[in-house]
This record gives C-alpha cells, sequence and structure tokens, in this order.
C-alpha cells in the first residue's frame, strides 16, 4: 500500500499537466498542443498499467511459473491473468472461480499454449471466440463445470485439438456442428452429463472425425442405441465407444451387439461388463444387460458369423482389429500364407490388410486366420467361409422346394386340362359300336363300384364326351317316391349274366347314391 503512493503521485501530476495543457495555461503555443495531448494519454495508460484490464500475472505470488510452464490452480480468480508470457505452451486454471470464458480473456496470440486446464471453475459460458488466440491447443480440459449445452461450432477454431474433457457438466444439448472442423479430435470425454441422444455423427462413415478413436458417453441418459449402424462400425472405433451406465431398455438386440464385443474382447465391453444395466418392461425391474440371455428374455446365443459365398464369387475378408495401423498377416483354410496383391495366387492380401478371394471354389471353404501385430498389441482374427455348390444336394434346399412346388402346381393344371378336353378320337369301326351309340351311358355307369367292367363298356365310355357328374337314378329304376323298382333291376341283373353276383338292396342303393364323382 505505501509503495503505491509514488506511483499515484506521478500519476496525478500527469493528469495535471494535461489538463493545464487542454486549457491553454502552458507557455507551449497552440500548434504544438495537439501534439502534446495522445502523449498525455499514452503517459496515463502506461503508468495504470494492468489495473485497467485486472490482475496482472505475479509468478511469485498469484502463480507459479515454471519454465514454459504457468499454474494458476486454486488461486480463488475471479479472472484470467494478463500479460501471459507468449512462450506459455501449458497453463493450468483449474479449481478457481472463473464462471465465462469470453473472448478477449487473453489480449495477445498464444501460438506455443497446447494445454489449457480450465476443471472445476463453476463455467456456465464460453464463448464461440474464445479460442481464437490458441489456435495450437491439443489438450482442453474443461470438465467438472456447469456448461448446459454445446452451441454450433463451438470448437471449430480448434483445428488441432486432440483431447477434450468434457465430464460432469450439466450437458444436456450437443449441436451437431459443434465439433465440426475438429478433425484431429481422438479422445471426447462426455461422461456424467444429461445427455439423451447417442451423438452417432461423430462415429458414422462419411460424418465421423476421422481421428476419434475413443468416445465415452457413459453414465448420461441415453435411453436408446442405434444397434445396426454401431454394428457396421470398424472394430477400432468399436473398442473405444463406452456407453456404461445408461438407463436403457432391454432388448436383445442390444444384448446381441453387446455379447459379440465381449466375444471379440472389445475394452468397452470387458473392462465395464457389470455396469451394463437395462429396464425389463415387465416387471419394472434394473437387471444386468448380460444376463438377458440366460436368466430373463431368453435372447439367442451369440457367435461369430459364417461367411457364405457361391461358386465362382471374389470375396474380400476384413481383418478387423482393434487398433489402426497394424500389420497383417494371411493363413488361408489349406494353411498356406497368402502373397501380396501381385501374385497370382487365387488368394491375395489388399494394401489395407484384407484378404481377397477370386473365383472361388468349394475347396476354399473354411477357417482363414489373420495375425495382426504392432508395438502395443498382438492380435489373432479367425474367419470362417462356407462356399456354397448348387449341384451338391442340400445346399439349396428352399430353391429346391419352391420349384419343385411350382412345377408340381403346374403339372396338376396340366394334366387336368388334358382329362377333361383332349378326347381321344372315336373309332368307328370297333365292333359293337351301333350298340354302344344308343345305350344310355349314365344307366351303364350306375354299376356296383366292386363290379368289374367289361372291355367293350370301357370303349363306348371313351367315345363320349367326358363330363363330371353326379349320378342320379334312371327312371325305370325308380318308383314311386324315389324308391327303387325292383323288377326293373332284376331286369339288369338279367342281362349282366349267371357269372355275376346280385347285390343286395342296400348295396344297390348306397351304390346310387353315392356322391363320388363319376366321368361319364
Amino acid at each position: 500500500m505505501v509503495g503505491s503512493l509514488p506511483r499515484s503521485k506521478e500519476l496525478f501530476s500527469t493528469m495535471q499537466f494535461c489538463s493545464s495543457t487542454a486549457t491553454g495555461e502552458t507557455a507551449f503555443s497552440t500548434p504544438k498542443k495537439s501534439l502534446w495531448l495522445p502523449v498525455c494519454v499514452l503517459l496515463s495508460l502506461t503508468l495504470l498499467g494492468p489495473e485497467v484490464g485486472g490482475s496482472t500475472l505475479d509468478c511469485h505470488q498469484t502463480c507459479i511459473c515454471a519454465s514454459n510452464i504457468v499454474s494458476c490452480s486454486k488461486k480463488e480468480l475471479e479472472s484470467i491473468p494478463t500479460a501471459l508470457p507468449r512462450y506459455t505452451a501449458v497453463l493450468d486454471l483449474s479449481y478457481n472461480s472463473l464462471s465465462k470464458l469470453r473472448a478477449e480473456w487473453t489480449p495477445v496470440k498464444l501460438d506455443k499454449l497446447h494445454t489449457l486446464l480450465l476443471s472445476h471453475n463453476g463455467m456456465s459460458f464460453i464463448s464461440s471466440e474464445a479460442f481464437s488466440f490458441v489456435p495450437r491447443l491439443r489438450y482442453l480440459d474443461l470438465s467438472s463445470n456447469q456448461l448446459q449445452g454445446l452451441e454450433e461450432y463451438q470448437f471449430t477454431e480448434l483445428e488441432e485439438l486432440e483431447v477434450l474433457l468434457l465430464y460432469n457438466n450439466r450437458i444436456s444439448q450437443i449441436d451437431r456442428s459443434a465439433f465440426e472442423g475438429v478433425a484431429k479430435l481422438q479422445k471426447l470425454y462426455l461422461s456424467q452429463n444429461q445427455v439423451s441422444r447417442f451423438p452417432l455423427e461423430l462415429v458414422k462413415e462419411k460424418t465421423r472425425l476421422p481421428e476419434l478413436s475413443l468416445l465415452d458417453v457413459s453414465s448420461n441418459r441415453v435411453k436408446s442405441l442405434p444397434v445396426q449402424e454401431l454394428k457396421l462400425l470398424p472394430a477400432w472405433i468399436k473398442n473405444g465407444l463406452y456407453f456404461h451406465n445408461n438407463p436403457f431398455t432391454c432388448d436383445c438386440e442390444l444384448y446381441s451387439l453387446l455379447a459379440l464385443w465381449h466375444i471379440r474382447r472389445l475394452n468397452s465391453a470387458v473392462d465395464f461388463r457389470d455396469e451394463y444395466n437395462c429396464t425389463l418392461q415387465s416387471p419394472k425391474i434394473s437387471v444386468r444387460l448380460f444376463q438377458l440371455g440366460e436368466e430373463y428374455m431368453n435372447c439367442s446365443a451369440v457367435k461369430e458369423a459364417e461367411v457364405e459365398a457361391y461358386l465362382g464369387d471374389s470375396l474380400t475378408l476384413e481383418c478387423d482389429t482393434r487398433q489402426r495401423d497394424m500389420t497383417k498377416t494371411w493363413v488361408t483354410a489349406s494353411n498356406e500364407v497368402a502373397a501380396s496383391v501381385r501374385s497370382n495366387q487365387s488368394a491375395v492380401v489388399l494394401a489395407n490388410g484384407s484378404l481377397q478371394i477370386r473365383e472361388l471354389r468349394v475347396e476354399d471353404s473354411g477357417v482363414y486366420t489373420c495375425y495382426a501385430v504392432s508395438d502395443s498389441l498382438n492380435e489373432t482374427l479367425y474367419v470362417s467361409v462356407r462356399v456354397h455348390n448348387f449341384t451338391m444336394p442340400g445346399d439349396s434346399d428352399s430353391f429346391n422346394t419352391a420349384y419343385t412346388t411350382l412345377v408340381g402346381c403346374v403339372s396338376s393344371a396340366i394334366l387336368v386340362l388334358i382329362y377333361l378336353y383332349l378326347t381321344p378320337c372315336r373309332c368307328f369301326c370297333c365292333p359293337g359300336e351301333e350298340k354302344l351309340k344308343h345305350e344310355d351311358s349314365i344307366h351303364s355307369s350306375m354299376l356296383s363300384a366292386s363290379a368289374t367292367p367289361t372291355h367293350d363298356l370301357l370303349e363306348g365310355q371313351a367315345g363320349l364326351n367326358r363330363h363330371v357328374a353326379f349320378i342320379e337314378p334312371s327312371k325305370d329304376l325308380q318308383g314311386q317316391n324315389g324308391k327303387l323298382n325292383r323288377g326293373s333291376e332284376e331286369e339288369q341283373e338279367g342281362k349282366r349274366g349267371k357269372g355275376h353276383r346280385r347285390k343286395s338292396d342296400g348295396e344297390s342303393i348306397s351304390s346310387v347314391f353315392s356322391d363320388t364323382p363319376i366321368v361319364v
């Protein structure tokens, strides 16, 4: 306080001098007055110094400076110190009371700043231009604050950002363009917020951040996931997708997704296996997601899918590893090491590590093995391939069944048409035809079903037009009220000859009134 008195006197004297100059009370001539006014203003600002913009950086009391590191943590600061050194590479402002991060928080461009720590400040506002003067930032910690949403183009100016910590905030809304332009972002932590929608655009093909390998949305309010889209992602992305401790609704598709990830030993499914829970619809209880297949919903068992192909096709097998840029070697089903793409072999390794099999044969069926090696991980993948051969029985059962059914229906229709309309030609030279022409066909067909027709009778019937009819008893066999005339029946029996057995009355009646259609 005592040391500030001389400075105040100097400021007061300067202001008094400038005031007298402006009123013309000095010995200077009028043309030179205008030259002294800017000098007076500049001198006053110099004496005021940092008192105009806030506290200045003090590496002995306010902050700790160690080479290119400036640590101002836990200093109860309400504003960011000014006059930060241009060589600052790491700036720690955590555990203070910085409620807002405005665009002018630093008046100078900090080209060498790559790490900025702003956690535990109760911060609720970040200007969209707050990062204009720190374009080389690679690590940004905004965790444990009071942020409620991420606005459009929030981090667009951070083109070299690699790690962004946003966990333990109150974020409920994420604009789809918030991370646009952050092409080098590798790790994004959004856990312990109030997010209710899974940000698929960050990992989906054609819209995803190209370098993003870790996305943590655990402990939020996500109730459902885009399962089908997540299945299509490469393993190196799925390996870093964390969404445990969310209020999921129990579903067999979600169970199958995570069960398959667990089989593949993906970190997101293995490390937090016991923290994946879901809610059953009836009864309303929370259960372990990995127990759905055993105890609750009886979901189908999960296993690696078999790749199916057909003769003569080309097939590409992916070596879907948990890390990128690994050295990959393939061994075919015949235990041969696959050569490079320039080889003339049927199975060759492409530039991206995939295996291409040209003109598939039945012998190409079997298990293919991919050995992937890197500095930090060795991984072995197995892919089962089945090549269908339609010449072998049992390989196209569904096709053969449908084809057989169709042929059977068409054949039946043709046979019915032939039977009804294509009548054999008449034979006029056949003996006994004149007799058969005048014979009542319906009357002759009323014979008992057990009687054997004669050759002459069959020829006579073949010469007539064929119709389907139900037989009514002829008039000469009917008596009153539809009863059989026994005398007429005895005449017919006489015509048959003595060698035929005479039917009883009951048999005759059942034969005449049978509902069986007879072709006449």
